[in-house]
């Protein structure tokens, strides 16, 4: 009957363990195992995503560990959204959080600002860092920032990270097409010219 009645309570335990966690911040779920959180509602580019996610790899191998956390609204902060808006406090309650697996720099990049944490050291000098970044508008600005911070961050230990290049824009591909009519229209001319010399030669052939 003891053995039944603990069972029962472990299975209620395990049952209620992953409700718990998602009650909690999904960011410190996700940031455990990877290095960028992105929103889940906040319908950020690709390209964006892409070069963020380039940027914070880049930071890693020159020996910068710095995690980004991006919040679209406060619906990526789940149970404590009174820190909507609050991005550096939240970059301090995230970062002790995730600090029980590893302690790295941490940005966070909110509509109305960045803030940082690094637990161990001083935040001060790379909270001002992260503060001098502006957060363009749309949802690509905050992926964008992120990468802007991390930059200044790695620039501030002696480690200039080039700045990745966008994908080609729409003004290049019309370029192109440009370019390849032109092209066509040359070789239809050119084709042209040939058919008029080779009647005129075969004209004057016929005369003599």
């Amino acid at each position: 009957m003891a053995r039944g009645l603990l069972l029962v309570a472990l299975a209620a335990a395990l049952c209620a363990a992953p409700a718990a966690r998602a009650d909690g911040d999904p960011a410190s779920d996700y940031l455990l195992g990877q290095r960028i959180f992105l929103p889940y509602d906040t319908k950020i580019p690709k390209a964006d995503q892409e070069q963020l996610g380039e940027t914070v790899d880049a930071a890693f191998r020159a020996g910068v560990r710095v995690r980004v956390a991006v919040i679209g609204s406060q619906y990526d902060l789940g149970a404590v959204t009174v820190l909507w808006k609050q991005p550096k406090r939240y970059a301090e309650f995230l970062a002790k959080e995730l600090s029980f697996v590893h302690k790295d720099r941490l940005v966070v990049v909110m509509p109305d600002g960045l803030g940082f944490y690094w637990v161990g050291h001083r935040a001060a000098p790379g909270q001002a860092i992260v503060a001098s970044v502006a957060v363009p508008p749309g949802p690509g600005g905050l992926a964008r920032a992120g990468a802007a911070a991390v930059r200044r961050l790695a620039a501030a230990q002696g480690v200039h990270l080039q700045a990745v290049a966008a994908p080609a824009s729409s003004s290049s591909t019309t370029t192109d097409r440009v370019v390849i009519a032109a092209a066509v229209a040359a070789l239809l001319l050119a084709g042209g010219a040939a058919r008029l010399l080779l009647r005129r030669r075969r004209s004057a052939s016929r005369r003599s």
